[in-house]
């Protein structure tokens, strides 16, 4: 179980799917980001700096022939940081009396 620790950096709407997204893959190409999200370049770009520089997700360029690759993990810290927010949401909505069954 994690330490619930509600994380503003990750709670901001656009960061949180981004995370939400890394957090159920073990690396996850721009691309395939760009397109889950509907962001554009610059605007997940922007982001995955956002969370790179405080050293929550890490970003691997390569090349497949001439073209660029860009693939992005999750790291150990960003991964502690999401399930840690993850828990302290479920205490807000806990608190609220709400019941979320599986499934709903």
């Amino acid at each position: 179980m994690s330490t619930s620790r509600f994380d503003e950096l990750i709670h901001a709407p656009t960061r949180l799917s981004l995370v939400s997204l890394l957090a159920a893959t073990e690396w996850a190409e721009f691309r395939y980001l760009r397109e889950q999200l509907g962001l554009s370049d610059s605007a997940l770009s922007k982001q995955l700096t956002t969370l790179e520089q405080v050293g929550y997700v890490e970003i691997r360029k390569s090349f497949v022939g001439k073209r660029p690759r860009t693939s992005v993990t999750l790291s150990s810290a960003g991964r502690a940081a999401f399930d840690g927010h993850v828990a302290a949401l479920q205490e807000i909505v806990a608190r609220s009396g709400f019941t979320v069954l599986p499934g709903d």
